[in-house]
C-alpha cells in the first residue's frame, strides 16, 4: 500500500472524497513528523509508537576499499508494533 491507496481506502472507508481524504491522511503525517522532530513520541494504543533516537557519531569502514570513514550522528525514526496490531496480522 502506498499513499494514494491510503487516500483511497480512507475515502472510502469514511463516505467523503479522495480530497478530504488526502488533507486528512496529510495532516496525520504532518503531526506525527512532528512530534518525532521535537523529540516526543506518538503512540497510538493497539496500532504502535514511533519515536526517534540519537545515533552517535562512529567510525565505519568502506566495504571496498577497507578504509575508515567518520559516520556522522543523526536522528533514527523507530516503529514498536502494538499488540492489536501484531495480533491482527498474525
Amino acid at each position: 500500500m502506498n499513499k494514494g491507496d491510503l487516500i483511497d481506502a480512507v475515502a472510502k472507508s469514511a463516505d467523503v472524497t479522495k480530497a478530504q481524504a488526502g488533507e486528512a491522511v496529510n495532516a496525520v503525517f504532518s503531526s506525527i513528523q512532528s512530534c518525532l522532530k521535537k523529540g516526543d513520541k506518538a503512540s497510538f494504543v493497539g496500532f504502535g509508537t514511533f519515536s526517534s533516537n540519537r545515533r552517535a557519531a562512529r567510525d565505519g569502514r568502506n566495504p571496498a576499499t577497507g578504509a575508515t570513514i567518520k559516520i556522522p550522528a543523526k536522528n533514527v525514526i523507530k516503529f514498536k508494533a502494538g499488540k492489536g496490531l501484531s495480533e491482527a496480522v498474525n
